[in-house]
Order: structure tokens, then sequence, then C-alpha cells
């Protein structure tokens, strides 16, 4: 048995490591903050990974592995998460013959989203079990943990990290032996992969019962820790990173941090908390585990709602132990986020301002351009959703308005969800017509350069076959396309912008131009470098 081996790692660090111990034969997903470096680090220690083109089609090709009774693993933040649970929710009664773990990271303060919300609530409502680290060991250990429940259970398991866990650094203990991948086979099952009503509603009744074994074994044998104290004044019931900061708030409080929180282990946590005067619970996002325990009669006491908002820090966790609802977070004087100073992309923008344009956007760093001094955006609201709110503007505005609704989108976001709004668009134009601005800056930059599959190159910078934006669009049947470099040929996309919105038909027009801050690694590839 070799010695173990101590390192400094991050959330995201830690599980990639897991994962690669635990013999996980492929890892997919989406890039996305804060979640994106579970897979690249997956691939620097030398596992399968790829970037899909969005996170339903990452959690099909994983559980297609799972199906073949190998391991896999999808990795996703909480947007992305919405994006897949058409999947999810039924793959909870399909089961699963091997083992699938997905990690979803929530952004609480919406760092870099455009909501917050809570995956236990998700969880919860589409059967899906879930486990919450509370630091980077626990990442790796919860990580190894939920392939073999995975696997026990033939269920997917879900790991629920937030910002602080992803991205902070702390000692990680491990054995450097890595599992074999497992030997993946097929075995017909049609019963329990084929959801047709007659095979779901069994299948349902099987989840119930696998959750009924897994809060058996959950309040039993599950990771979850009790601290009693001899102060019988206090007690805190958390999970995740809100158990660290509630720790140094109320260091002598007792405490019972959760580990595996669906299915909440709500009868252990109710015999703990019966010793103590007052019973608070501490979490971030949702008051899911204090809804859940009142709800069982357990006297934890009400959370506010004023706790439920942003990130938590000990500061806040302090408040919210004293019932000091006065408590307000200290107000600092932020620059307000835009565009990179030389981003080519800026040029995009202007022909569509200048023009007085409607503008529908979508999500990627080019959102910034809403933002002083350019303010060409009206809109954003989810991925891919730019095109569809754009042709809904025009089937509805007096046509001077009409006429002026332009639908602008990034070139992995096209990937990820743009397409069908382009086939509806085909399918159901607008009297006036429609235009979409893709603005291609040929990497998924937002989240830090990773691939697409309009790149030409995979997650670990191998070659790939080019998808190309202009050719989809014309497959899928748009009248006009047209392809200009937003730097060199502002007049003409002007001119060509201008003539679209005068007619009827339909039009797609791509912006290409590398993101500056990848030009530097792309001449390094075409140069044969990594």
């Amino acid at each position: 048995m070799p010695n173990k081996i101590r390192k400094l790692l991050s959330g995201n660090e830690a599980m990639a490591l897991a994962a690669y111990h635990s013999g996980c034969a492929l890892g997919a997903g989406y890039p996305g903050t804060p979640s994106t470096e579970i897979l690249e680090a997956f691939s620097t220690l030398g596992g399968y990974a790829e970037w899909a083109p969005n996170e339903k089609v990452a959690a099909e090709v994983a559980l297609g592995a799972a199906f073949g009774e190998s391991s896999a693993l999808v990795t996703m933040k909480h947007v992305g998460f919405n994006v897949a649970q058409d999947l999810f929710f039924t793959a909870s009664y399909s089961g699963v013959q091997g083992a699938l773990v997905i990690v979803v990271a929530d952004d609480p303060g919406m760092a870099s989203s455009q909501n917050e919300q809570d995956t236990r609530s998700l969880a919860l409502a589409g059967g899906l079990p879930v486990l919450e680290p509370s630091d980077s060991q626990e990442a790796y250990d919860f990580v190894k943990l939920a392939f073999e429940l995975s696997r026990k259970w033939s269920i997917p398991f879900v790991i629920r990290t937030t910002t602080r866990i992803a991205h902070s650094n702390t000692v990680v203990e491990f054995n450097p032996e890595a599992a074999p991948l497992p030997q993946s086979n097929f075995t017909r099952d049609v019963a329990s992969r084929v959801m047709v009503p007659g095979h779901a509603k069994p299948a349902h009744k099987r989840l119930r019962a696998k959750f009924s074994e897994m809060l058996d074994w959950n309040e039993k044998f599950g990771p979850n820790k009790a601290i009693e104290s001899s102060d019988k004044s206090l007690c805190i019931i958390s999970s995740g990173v809100a158990f660290q900061h509630a720790l140094e708030a109320a260091p002598g409080a007792a405490f019972f941090k959760v580990g595996f929180s669906n299915p909440l282990p709500v009868e252990k946590i109710a015999a703990f908390a019966a010793d103590y005067e007052r019973c608070v619970v501490v979490e971030e996002g949702d008051p899911y585990m204090t809804t859940l325990l009142r709800a069982a009669g357990v006297k934890a006491e009400k959370r506010d709602e004023k706790w439920r908002f942003g990130e938590l820090n000990v500061d806040i966790v302090k408040a919210q132990i004293a019932g000091d609802l006065s408590y307000e977070m200290p107000v600092f004087k932020a620059r307000p986020p835009q565009l990179c100073q030389s981003c080519p992309h800026t040029f995009s923008f202007k022909p569509l301002v200048e023009l007085g344009c409607i503008v529908a956007g979508d999500i990627g760093c080019y959102t910034l351009a809403a933002m002083k001094p350019i303010s060409g955006m009206d809109m954003q609201i989810c991925m891919g959703a730019s095109i569809g709110l754009g042709l809904g503007l025009r089937k509805v505005l007096p046509e001077e308005q009409a006429r002026k609704v332009v639908s602008v989108i990034g070139d992995s976001t096209f990937f990820h969800s743009g397409i069908p709004g382009l086939v509806e668009m085909v399918y159901n134009p607008p009297k006036t017509g429609h235009l979409v601005v893709v603005v291609d800056n040929s990497t998924t930059a937002m989240t830090g350069q990773q691939e697409n599959p309009g790149t030409g190159r995979r997650l670990d910078r191998s070659p790939a076959k080019v998808v190309s934006i202009e050719a989809v669009a014309k497959a899928i049947g748009v009248d006009d396309v047209q392809v200009f470099n937003p730097v060199r040929d502002g007049e003409k996309i002007k001119k060509f912008i201008s003539e679209k919105l005068s007619g009827n038909g339909l039009a797609l027009v791509v912006l290409r131009q590398p993101c500056i801050l990848a030009a530097a690694n792309l001449a390094k590839l075409k140069q044969g470098g990594r």
C-alpha cells in the first residue's frame, strides 16, 4: 500500500482527481464558471474529457456510457443543470448500469450568472440524490463516494458545490493509486431504459424504493458529522461552505454537518437537535434543509428571507444567528464590467447602435456590450434565447419598430442552443423577416477560452472537424448568409444590416474575429505547441 500524498488543491482540482482515481472512463460537460476547471484538470491528469455543445448533450453522452456499465462524470454550473433537466428527471427513473456522477456548481451572489438558484431544490424535485462537500478534502472524498453509491443503487448522483468550494484551496490527502477503468458491456433491458408510460410507472416506484434504502443508509452510515457541545444553548445544522462560515462564527455551538443532503437524514438531525435550546439552520441558497426539518416537526428556527440572497460569509452568519435583521453588507464601489479594452467585437455593435436597432442579446462576454459606453443590447435572458426573443418582438411590434429588431448571439452559444431558434425563424418567419448577427470570437471566451464545435479543436486542443456556422444556417434554409470581419468591414456591415432591416427576408451575418486574449494561444497552436 503506497503512502498517502498531501496536496493543496482547489475543490475543482480535487473532484477531477477523485474522478480519475475512481476509474472514470469519460468526462463531459459545457464550460461554466465556477465548474469549468474540473474537466480541464481531469484531462490534464490523463482522463478522457470532452466539451459538448451544451449540458444536455454532455449529460446524454455520460448517461450512454453509464448504460454501458462504465463510469462517467458530467459537469456544469447551476443554470446548465436547467438545460439538462429533461434528461436527468427521467434518468433517475431509468437508473444506470454503471456509475454516473453529476457535478453542479452553484453561483450564490451571481458572480458570473444571470440568476442564483439552489441545485438541492431541483434535485429534490427530480429524485436525484445529493452530496455536499464543505472543503477540498470532502470534494475528493465525496466524488469517490458518489461513484460507489451510484453503482450501488444504480442511480445518478449529484455533487452540489458552490463558488467558494470550487475555487478555494485546502489540503487533500489521498492514495495515489487509480482504479482501473470498468469493463464496459451492454445488456439489453428495454423495461428499464425505454421510458414509455408503461415502463415509467414501475420505474417511479423503483426510484422511491431506492430513496427509502438511501435514507436508511444515510441515517445510519451517511457522510454526516455531529459535533456535540457542553453548552446546550445552541446547535447549528449546516452543509457545504456554509458549515465553514458557521464554525468560525459560533465556535462554541454544537454542529450537525450534513454531507448527504438528499435524502436528508431528518430523524438523525431531530435527535441531535432535541438536546439543545435553539436550533439554527445555516445554509447557502434556498431554505432547503430549514423547510424539510420544520415540516418534519424539528424545532429549527424559521429562516428570514434576508439570508437567502448572495454568498454567505462569517459576518452574515453571525448576524443570522443573532437574529440581527438590520445587518447590511458593506457596499464597495466597483467598476462596472465592460468588454475588454481592445475587444474586436466592440466594432460588431457599432453599426447596430448607429442604426438604432432593438437588440435581443444572449449569454457570453459580448453581453457586456449592454453596458456603457457601448449600450448595444436591450435584453438577455438565457443561453440561446436571443433568436426566439427577437422573433417574438418582430411578430407583435408595429412595423416601424419590428424592422429594427436584431438578434445577436455568440459562436459558442450558437452551437449550445441557438440552432433551434434558427429553425423556428425559418419555419415561422415574421412578415418583416429577421436578422441574426453571430459575433464569432472563435472561442468560449467568458469562461476562460475553452474550445467549441467551431474552433477546430477538442478539449485537449487536439484537432477536430470544424462545424461551420454559415453552412449550418444555409442548410437550415436562411435566405442570405454573409461573413465579415468586424474590424475591417465596418461600412460593409452597416450597409448589409441596413438593407436587411428594410427587406422581408431572413438573413444571418457572421462577424468573425478571434478573441484578442486567445490570439497568443491560437498562434502557439498553429506552430504546433500546446
